[in-house]
């Protein structure tokens, strides 16, 4: 069996020492790569923001102060070479693929470890209030691999006629440097874009939470594409991006899993996720979930209403929690089916007990790497 290879989220907002804190962390813990995310704004409403949403939320503060991933990458590049280094995830609406090739090409150059490309369909909230319109993603995310993947393979001109990109004799002649050529890792759940995966990923980084039985049937689905591509049926690495809220006991763990930041990473799941637990969602029956969301559109009273909405076996589910030994056997679990990469990742606004203070995530690499 493969090992599995443990990563944190970075700490995407200022001061920078933030990301210092954890850069330590995660080599005392033996954590072997960091991804940070590509965003304008957080998922979080201003209209919530308040001490009654999260202790970090000061009256001078925003949840929407966040920095912008490339510059942030290369940074953590200069301070932390020995690290993988990802974002998790871009996507190929506000970025041209070729810039996004140039950008990990010219990371490699400033690491001697790994670089990842995670990429997805993208979302609303990155897009649509900002003039990029949020039309056929999933086809769009097609081509942009298929750009992606020639930008990072050619040498010379390369041609490509397609629907939303055209390339004539383009050139992208960098070389990948120390750190070796880029990965693609794909944020994929539905048909078509597990499909794109087995095509065209190195790795696999989803968010929804499955059972160790979804999971299984899903690392097949993947495989049975890179077979179908002409591919090795291992040829994509198996991961999981993983909210978790742990505490020194599970009394104290399930507290926390009942506030509103948690209620927030429930409500943000599908309508068809909250069907499963015979309720309607209650931003409409055919809210898609984070893709669709867009929180500068939602007042007080209405997140208010929606988030008191969420019914505890949804709660329950929705990310990872327990004590630091529960979700490291959890992991195992998954191990056991196929994982391979675990990003951990604190679910935003969330207070821990000082017991555990900010390096929850890195007590649960120690379980597992001992």
């Amino acid at each position: 069996m493969a090992a599995l290879s443990i990563a944190v989220g970075m700490p995407p907002r200022p001061p920078v020492a933030l990301l210092h804190g954890a850069v330590d962390a995660a080599r005392d813990s033996g954590v072997s790569a960091l991804w940070c995310i590509d965003h304008f704004t957080s998922f979080v409403p201003n209209s919530i923001w308040d001490i009654e949403f999260s202790p970090f939320a000061a009256p001078d503060t925003s949840p929407d102060e966040i920095f912008e991933y490339q510059t942030m990458l290369g940074y953590a590049a200069a301070i932390a070479p020995d690290l993988k280094l990802g974002v998790g995830v871009t996507e190929a609406i506000r970025r041209h693929p070729l810039i996004i090739a140039q950008t990990f090409l010219t990371l490699s150059h400033l690491t001697s470890s790994t670089v990842m490309i995670g990429i997805g369909a993208g979302e609303r909230e990155n897009t649509e209030p900002f003039g990029y319109p949020f039309e056929r993603p999933v086809s769009r995310l097609e081509e942009a691999l298929q750009v992606l993947r020639m930008a990072l393979d050619s040498r010379g001109p390369f041609d490509f006629d397609g629907e939303f990109y055209q390339l004539d004799r383009a050139i992208l002649d960098l070389a990948p440097g120390p750190g070796g050529m880029p990965e693609i890792w794909l944020a994929a759940h539905g048909p078509r874009t597990l499909r794109l995966t087995g095509t065209y990923g190195d790795g696999w980084l989803p968010t929804h939470p499955m059972s160790v039985e979804e999971y299984a049937a899903t690392v097949k689905v993947i495989g049975d594409a890179s077979v179908a591509a002409g591919r090795d049926r291992d040829a994509v690495t198996p991961g999981q991006q993983m909210m978790v809220a742990t505490a020194p006991t599970r009394d104290e763990a399930r507290a926390l899993v009942d506030t509103k930041p948690v209620r927030l990473m429930a409500l943000l799941r599908p309508a068809s996720m909250w069907e499963h637990h015979g309720v309607s969602h209650p931003l409409g029956d055919d809210f898609a979930g984070v893709v669709d969301f867009i929180p500068q559109h939602y007042d007080r009273p209405t997140m208010d209403k929606a988030l008191a909405a969420v019914p505890d076996s949804l709660l329950e589910t929705a990310i990872e929690w327990g004590t630091a030994d529960d979700i490291a056997e959890r992991i195992e679990s998954l191990t056991a089916v196929g994982l391979r990469h675990v990003m951990l990742v604190v679910v935003p606004g969330l207070a821990h007990p000082p017991a555990e203070a900010d390096h929850s995530i890195f007590s649960i690499a120690k379980r597992l790497n001992a």
